[in-house]
Formats: C-alpha cells, sequence, structure tokens
C-alpha cells in the first residue's frame, strides 16, 4: 500500500496533462479577446468609410 502511493506521488503524466490544459485554454482566451478586439476596430474603419459615401 504504502508502495502504491509513492508510485501515485511520483507519477507526474496526470499533471502534465492538466498543464497543457490550462495552456490550451490561456491561448483560447488571448485568440478570442484578440479576435474582438479586430472585429470591433474593423467595423469602426468600415462606419467610417460608409460615412464618407
Amino acid at each position: 500500500m504504502l508502495e502504491m502511493l509513492k508510485q501515485f506521488v511520483r507519477d507526474e503524466e496526470g499533471v502534465t496533462a492538466i498543464e497543457y490544459g490550462l495552456i490550451a485554454a490561456l491561448i483560447a482566451v488571448v485568440i478570442i479577446g484578440g479576435a474582438t478586439l479586430l472585429g470591433n476596430n474593423l467595423n469602426a474603419l468600415f462606419t467610417t468609410i460608409a460615412g464618407y459615401l
């Protein structure tokens, strides 16, 4: 039983998977934020152009 507990503590595969999941979530948040900002800027640009026309 003690040996199984030691092996569980040394096992890092689950930790690595969680880290990759957190990194992927952070990248997704950055992409969504950038796309939203870009979309708002493009909308303002096209609205300005439409106003000139």
